[in-house]
């Protein structure tokens, strides 16, 4: 869900739609839920910890978008390392979660990957490159479903007992 809502956030906000805000909401919610899927192996507080994470990851997108729409070029490359460092939180907090199944290194450059793709998306839908909208769009989905992946099986095999 999180690139489906991303991707609807990217086309309300570029073309200035007046669903814009419940598609953001809508959005951030997708945000509680991934929190909430880990609450049930690693707490209470590591669930609430990965939403802010991720909340923080939606709402700095946001200024990527309203800065390269505005073309304050500043403001891009503010939020762009902003987003950066967030990505650099996320890795951090999952590759604690499960050291052995989530390498940071690897986490990380999972995560930047994922900003590229994200950031090629958004850019080709300003741009009006409908081409390169579609192929950014379908190059950010079988990443985000590599990292779904990733991200499941670490859980499986942390917790095997729990999966049959």
């Amino acid at each position: 869900d999180h690139i489906v809502w991303t991707r609807l956030a990217i086309i309300s906000f570029a073309e200035e739609t007046p669903d814009l805000q419940p598609t953001l909401n809508r959005l951030l919610r997708n945000q509680d839920d991934i929190g909430d899927a880990i609450k049930p192996f690693y707490g209470e507080a590591a669930g609430q910890e990965l939403t802010r994470l991720l909340r923080d990851h939606i709402l700095i997108a946001a200024d990527i978008i309203a800065a390269a729409k505005a073309g304050d070029q500043t403001a891009v490359a503010d939020a762009q390392a902003r987003w950066t460092a967030n990505a650099d939180e996320i890795a951090a907090f999952l590759a604690g979660a499960i050291p052995r199944s989530w390498d940071v290194d690897k986490m990380t450059a999972m995560l930047e990957e994922h900003l590229r793709l994200t950031t090629d998306e958004a850019l080709a839908r300003l741009q009006g490159d409908w081409a390169a909208d579609v192929a950014a769009y379908d190059q950010i989905h079988a990443h985000a479903l590599g990292m779904a992946d990733t991200l499941s099986n670490g859980i499986i095999k942390q917790f095997p007992s729990r999966f049959r």
